[in-house]
This record gives structure tokens, sequence and C-alpha cells, in this order.
């Protein structure tokens, strides 16, 4: 069962940077598949929005509309995987999700997620 778990502070303030780590477990991030180690974020009263992932190779593709304050970087020693959105503003509050995706005929699924972390930008 692979497991995904989510770490970091629950509070930022704005103009900082938002840093959070998927510890995963029983699968290794590196493995020659084609899964996609995803962030996924909800804010507050909204549907989810995707952030972007990184693939076993190292290769990442973020969303368009945060591709430019975003990182997603791995520690393989670790099977971690690492989110970073520098510049934060109130509107980056959310419920951060990573997540295990894949595409089967062009259709996007997750099978395996986090618990979520609730962030929170705020002074």
């Amino acid at each position: 069962q692979v497991q995904l778990q989510e770490s970091g502070p629950g509070l930022v303030k704005p103009s900082q940077t938002l840093s959070l780590t998927c510890t995963v477990s029983s699968y290794s991030i590196s493995t020659y598949t084609y899964y996609y180690w995803s962030w996924i974020r909800q804010p507050p009263g909204k549907g989810l929005e995707w952030i972007g992932y990184i693939v076993y190779s190292g290769s990442t593709y973020y969303s368009p509309s945060l591709k430019s304050r975003t990182s997603i970087s791995r520690d393989t020693s670790k099977n971690q995987f690492t989110l970073q959105l520098s510049s934060v503003t109130p509107e980056d509050t959310a419920l951060y999700y990573c997540a295990r995706g894949y595409k089967t005929g062009g259709i996007w699924s997750y099978d395996y997620w986090g618990q979520g972390t609730q962030v929170t930008v705020s002074s």
C-alpha cells in the first residue's frame, strides 16, 4: 500500500516562501514508471487546483498560473518530494495535498493521496 504524507509549517507570512514535503512509503519515486508525483491544493470554498508534478527522472511541470512562483524538487535518498511556492499571499491559503497521478488514454487519475495539510498565509 503506497502512502503519502505531507509535512511543513501551517502558517506562512505574506511574501515568504511556502515549503512542504511529501514523504512516500512503499514505492520509490525514482522507479522508472510514469507516475506523476503531484501537488494539488484546495482553497477554502473552492475546488481542487493542480500545482505541478515531478516524475521519476526529476523532470517537472507546473501550472502556468503558478509557474513563476513554483518549484518542485526531490530527495531520492529520503523518497521525498518538496513544493516551494514563493511570494505567497493570503490567496495561497489552502489545504495542500500530495498525490500520485497517472494517465490512461489521455485521462488523468490519482490513485494515492496524502491526508492534506492546511497552510494559512497571514501576518
